[in-house]
């Protein structure tokens, strides 16, 4: 199998991540966000997964996903049934897992060119 580098430009990578911050690309964010490959949203005052509404599950069909991935932090943590059902109810994909998890994920689908948005709790 012949192997190339992959040279299209203007995807949104995550670069590294850790307990309080997260690097996408060559900015370093210390706060909640919302990223596609080619959007980046921060979310300053969403800290943990107790905290998630409808407006958060809102600004991540705004990008018109087929999967949505959450990243609960350093420990994978489910969120209120109903956070999970406005994607079911719009047929999209949706998956809970710890940040680093989720940050590893979003990048595979976005070489894939797949419509992944992800919501990483830092």
């Amino acid at each position: 199998m012949k192997f190339t580098q992959d040279t299209r430009t203007g995807n949104n990578v995550v670069r590294g991540y850790g307990a309080a911050e997260l690097r996408i690309n060559d900015a370093v964010f210390r706060s909640s966000l919302i990223v596609s490959a080619t959007a980046i949203e921060p979310r300053p005052n969403l800290a943990a997964v107790a905290q998630l509404q409808g407006d958060d599950a809102a600004a991540l069909l705004a990008h018109r996903p087929e999967l949505v991935l959450l990243g609960t932090g350093a420990r994978q943590e489910f969120p209120h049934p109903s956070f999970g059902a406005n994607f079911l109810r719009a047929g999209i994909g949706f998956e809970v897992m710890d940040t680093g998890a989720a940050c590893r994920t979003f990048n595979v689908l976005v070489a894939e060119a797949r419509r992944v948005v992800a919501l990483l709790i830092v």
